[in-house]
C-alpha cells in the first residue's frame, strides 16, 4: 500500500528527546527536563478559573473559523496597550497554537516551488512544514557576527531570490533578539523586494533587557504569529493567534475552515483572561531570568562556556565542539549518565548543528540547580 512521501520529513528531535526521557522516567530513572520549551507552571489562575466557568455555562461548540469575536478584539486591544500599534480585529485569526498559524501562513502565502528564507540555526518546524508544502527552504547561516539574527545587510548579500522570509524575535534556539531598528530595516527590505515577511513573536514577554518589537504595522504585507503557550504558560491548551494582512485574510479563513474548523473553543474562552495575569506571569519571567543567571554562571564550570546571547525566550545554545564531534551522542550521554534531557543542535541546524546543543531553562529554579549539579558531577566522571 502506498505511503505518502510527505511523512518522510525529519523528526522534531526535541519531541523525540522528550519521549526518550519520559520512557526513562517511567522505568524509575530520575530526569531533569531541559529539552523542550515548556514552562513548568500551569496556566495562570484566572485562566483556569475562566475555563471552569466556561464548562459550566457554555456548550463549547464551534466558533467562527477566525475565532471568538471577543477574543479577537481583546488581542487587537493588546497591541494598542502593549506596543502602541493599531490592529484591526478583522486582521486577527485565533489558531490552534502557533503551529497552526505557521501552516496557515505558509499555505496561504506561498506556492509549490517558492523559496522561503530562514535563519540557520532556527526552529525546525519551519523547515519541515515548508518541505511538506513543497516550498524550498533557503537557509541563511547566522552567528555571533550578526547576533544570531537575519539582518537587512544579510539579505542584501543573498545570491538566491526569495519569496518569503521567516524571522523569530526572540529566536529559537539562541534566544537572540533584533533591535527595533533592525526589525524595521528587515521589514522595509521585504516590502521593497516583494518578499512576504513572517514574524514569529511567540516568545514576546520573555525578555531580559529591552522588550521585543513587533512587526505588526511595520510592513503592509507581513504576517505576525504569536501564542498563548510561552509567556502565558498555556502550551497544552493549543491556542495562538495571527495578525494577517488584508490580501491574505480570506485565504487564511478558508484554509482554517477546512483544516481545523476553529481553534479549541474552551481554550479561546479561557484565553480571554490571560491578558489580566501580567503580575503572575511577570513573576515567572523573573524566575526565568534567575534560571538564566544560574546557568550563565555554572555551565562554564561544567565545560559549557561557549554560549549564544539569550536575550529572550528560555534557551541557551551552546557550542560543544570541544566536547564532541556529534551532538546527538553527547545528548544521549547526558540523558543516560547525568539524567539530563537536552536537545541536539542538528534539530535546528542540519549543517553545523552537530557542534551545538540547546538547554531550556523554563523549569523551576530548584530543577535548574539540580541540573547544574548533575552536569558538574558528569564532567568529573
Amino acid at each position: 500500500m502506498k505511503v505518502s512521501k510527505r511523512g518522510a520529513i525529519a523528526p522534531f528531535m526535541a519531541m523525540d528527546v522528550m519521549r526518550a526521557a519520559n520512557e526513562r522516567e517511567a522505568k524509575g530513572h530520575s530526569l531533569v527536563h531541559m529539552e523542550v520549551g515548556q514552562p513548568s507552571d500551569p496556566a495562570p489562575k484566572k485562566v483556569i478559573e475562566a475555563a471552569k466557568r466556561a464548562l459550566e455555562t457554555h456548550a463549547i461548540g464551534y466558533t467562527e473559523a477566525l475565532g471568538l469575536g471577543e477574543l479577537r478584539q481583546r488581542i487587537a486591544k493588546f497591541y494598542g496597550d502593549h506596543y502602541g500599534v493599531t490592529v484591526d480585529p478583522a486582521q486577527v485569526v485565533v489558531t490552534t497554537g502557533s503551529s497552526s498559524g505557521f501552516i496557515l501562513a505558509f499555505a496561504a502565502a506561498f506556492d509549490s516551488g517558492d523559496r522561503v528564507a530562514m535563519a540557520c540555526p532556527g526552529y525546525p518546524a519551519y523547515r519541515h512544514i515548508l518541505s511538506v508544502l513543497d516550498i524550498e527552504v533557503v537557509p541563511i547561516p547566522v552567528g555571533p557576527e550578526t547576533h544570531w539574527q537575519v539582518l537587512a545587510e544579510t539579505l542584501d548579500a543573498l545570491k538566491t531570490p526569495i519569496d518569503g522570509l521567516i524571522v523569530a524575535n526572540p529566536g529559537n534556539p539562541t534566544g537572540s533578539m533584533m533591535t527595533k531598528s533592525q526589525l524595521h530595516d528587515v521589514a522595509a527590505w521585504c516590502e521593497n523586494h516583494d518578499v512576504r515577511l513572517i514574524s514569529d513573536e511567540i516568545y514576546h514577554g520573555i525578555c531580559f533587557g529591552e522588550p521585543a518589537a513587533t512587526a505588526a504595522n511595520r510592513a503592509e504585507h507581513a504576517v505576525v504569529i504569536n501564542s498563548f503557550s510561552k509567556y502565558y504558560g498555556m502550551t497544552g491548551w493549543r491556542i495562538g493567534w495571527m495578525i494577517v494582512p488584508k490580501d491574505l485574510a480570506r485565504s487564511v479563513e478558508c484554509l482554517h475552515q477546512n483544516l481545523s474548523i476553529c481553534a479549541p473553543t474552551l481554550s479561546q474562552l479561557a484565553a480571554l483572561s490571560a491578558f489580566d495575569c501580567a503580575q503572575e506571569l511577570d513573576a515567572r519571567v523573573a524566575r526565568y531570568a534567575a534560571n538564566r543567571e544560574i546557568l550563565l554562571t555554572e555551565l562554564p564550570k561544567a565545560g559549557f562556556d561557549r554560549l549564544a546571547p539569550s536575550d529572550g525566550a528560555f534557551y541557551l545554545y551552546a557550542d560543544v565542539s570541544h566536547l564532541t564531534e556529534h551532538s546527538p551522542d553527547l545528548c544521549q550521554d547526558l540523558l543516560v549518565n547525568a539524567g539530563i534531557a537536552v536537545t541536539p543542535g542538528i534539530d535546528f541546524d542540519p549543517v553545523d548543528g552537530h557542534r551545538f546543543i540547546r538547554f531550556s531553562f523554563a523549569a523551576s529554579t530548584d530543577r535548574i540547580v539540580e541540573a547544574v549539579n548533575r552536569l558538574k558531577k558528569w564532567k568529573k566522571s
